[in-house]
């Protein structure tokens, strides 16, 4: 492995398969019978003259292996312990030829991405990057003859030897509509289809070729659809200015790479209904039994500008009806609700708010709530002298109550995986929990270093300064404040070989956490869709039968 590492990355035969449908080769398929079998959508996206002749015989003439050879290839595998474009190539016609109906053809791609995982496997083992994973989204079209076989074999010719399947993302979920108890519309909705379970599939077909499948959910972001349901207002979070979070920043979100979106919709953490919808959903997907389960969004909204900061009450998303509810019964006394309630109203208290509740209620002797002691010197001040302090623990217990929100959420997500044995993970921001100003927090109150250290900590570092030091800094940011023993994997956006988004490559930024960072073992990317935008364009427009 050591000259491995010395060598540069070879972008070879990492392209998606695919052929332009004109002319002759438009005949050759139909010709082959690829339409019928519906590899139109798996052949999409690659250039012809990138194709073997071993695959251009194949995909022109029928199934015919004389120059494919009985000898599988133990070609040396390529550094971060991605594929040849031969051992591609190779792997990439027998399928072909088993969805043709070739049971040689079938025969042989079995082996081989047995061989593959074998391969990949002790590759791992001796790189100091033990686990390297991919974010997936799929699509109703993935649901088509060999499409889900051929994402696999393109993730594991990549070196990936983990994949994170999003099951719950943009108001959809991806269970089979025949068993979709839940309020949200399955991903494939295709009548002929409502039995595909892509989640399952994706999972088995995934460990066949030794990849660990994790299912990546979206937490309190439901989504467009879910705020279309009756009664769904009540549900949403809600600031003190009325907004929800489709109506904060103009109709619009940050989403996790800082993109202006319009289909984030976050909802009330405290509010019983979408917590059980959560749960249950998270049922759902711990009884297909994946390797992992993964929290993302488990946070409020990013605002723009001035609003990316919480600076006072009524920034926060504590005003739906049963998150108000629940902070007013944090209260111990009467005296100490009745507080609460008017620091909610107007975002302060004043002196005549504390001589007033001295009158309402004597026998209390000062305003409590929960984590406030009580003042053996409080009796001796004067409204005035105590209003301070009190609008101060106010604030605090405000803030404290949001977040707390977020950790009851993500129990009620982790639960069923935990009970089920399924490792689960949180997805956060570096910067999520950073305080601002004086006494203002950033809008997201993703105060990650609370989180379940037995959680596998997944930090989006996403840092953008052309170089990877900023990147760097915001990993060993997340190790300082994790507690011991907690397993930290870094998430990098890129792609392999070239710069984007102000982000260098992804190598150059796993080669500069190796070096600041040695203990990190795990890193993802996101994503797939990054590395083959044609491709996921592709998946993503066409349509099932």
């Amino acid at each position: 492995m050591t000259g491995l590492r010395q060598m540069g990355l070879r972008q070879v035969g990492l392209r998606q398969v695919g052929l332009q449908q004109t002319g002759s080769r438009q005949v050759g398929l139909q010709q082959t019978g690829l339409q019928q079998v519906g590899l139109q959508q798996i052949l999409a996206g690659i250039r012809w003259r990138g194709v073997s002749k071993i695959l251009a015989a194949v995909l022109l003439t029928g199934s015919q292996w004389g120059l494919a050879g009985s000898r599988v290839a133990e070609a040396q595998i390529e550094p971060y312990c991605n594929f040849s474009a031969e051992d591609i190539t190779q792997k990439q016609a027998f399928l072909v030829g088993a969805l043709q109906g070739d049971r040689n053809a079938g025969n042989r791609y079995r082996n081989l991405i047995e061989q593959h995982g074998d391969r990949l496997r002790r590759c791992r083992r001796e790189s100091w990057l033990k686990n390297q994973a991919v974010w997936l989204r799929l699509y109703p079209c993935d649901a088509r003859p060999g499409a889900i076989e051929y994402l696999m074999d393109q993730i594991v010719n990549r070196g990936y030897n983990q994949v994170y399947v999003e099951v719950f993302g943009g108001g959809q979920v991806l269970l089979p509509r025949a068993e979709n108890n839940t309020p949200w519309p399955s991903v494939v909705r295709t009548p002929g289809f409502e039995n595909r379970d892509l989640l399952a599939e994706a999972i088995a077909k995934g460990r066949e070729r030794g990849l660990k499948v994790y299912a990546w959910m979206f937490s309190m972001n439901f989504g467009h659809t879910y705020a279309q349901r009756p009664g769904a207002e009540q549900i949403l979070a809600r600031n003190g200015r009325g907004q929800n979070s489709m109506t904060f920043n103009g109709a619009t979100g940050i989403n996790s790479l800082g993109e202006v979106v319009s289909e984030e919709v976050f909802i009330d953490p405290y509010n019983p209904q979408a917590k059980l919808e959560f749960y249950n959903l998270a049922q759902a997907i711990a009884r297909r039994r994946p390797d992992g389960m993964l929290f993302d969004y488990i946070r409020y909204p990013k605002g723009n500008g001035n609003a990316s900061v919480a600076g006072r009450v009524q920034d926060l998303w504590v005003y739906s009806p049963a998150s108000q509810q629940a902070l007013l019964q944090r209260a111990l006394n009467p005296s100490g609700q009745d507080l609460i309630r008017r620091f909610l109203q107007r975002g302060y208290v004043t002196a005549q708010d504390i001589q007033d509740i001295a009158t309402a209620y004597p026998l209390d002797g000062q305003p409590l709530w929960q984590g406030r002691s009580p003042d053996p010197l409080y009796a001796s001040l004067t409204p005035d002298q105590a209003r301070p302090s009190l609008q101060t623990e106010l604030w605090q217990l405000s803030v404290a109550h949001a977040f707390q929100g977020v950790l009851d959420f993500l129990t009620a997500g982790t639960t069923p995986a935990q009970q089920a044995g399924i490792p689960a993970g949180v997805v956060f921001f570096p910067e999520g929990n950073q305080t601002v100003g004086a006494g203002g927090y950033d809008s997201r109150l993703q105060f990650w270093d609370r989180f379940p250290s037995n959680l596998e900590w997944h930090p989006m570092s996403y840092a953008t300064c052309g170089r990877a030091d900023c990147i760097v800094r915001q990993v060993q940011r997340v190790l300082a404040g994790a507690p011991a023993g907690t397993r930290v994997m870094p998430v990098l956006a890129g792609t392999w070989g070239r710069s984007v988004s102000n982000r260098p490559p992804l190598e150059t930024q796993m080669q500069a956490i190796r070096q600041s960072a040695p203990q990190i073992d795990a890193i993802s990317h996101f994503a797939l869709s990054w590395q083959d935008p044609e491709g996921d364009r592709t998946r993503k427009s066409c349509r099932l039968p």
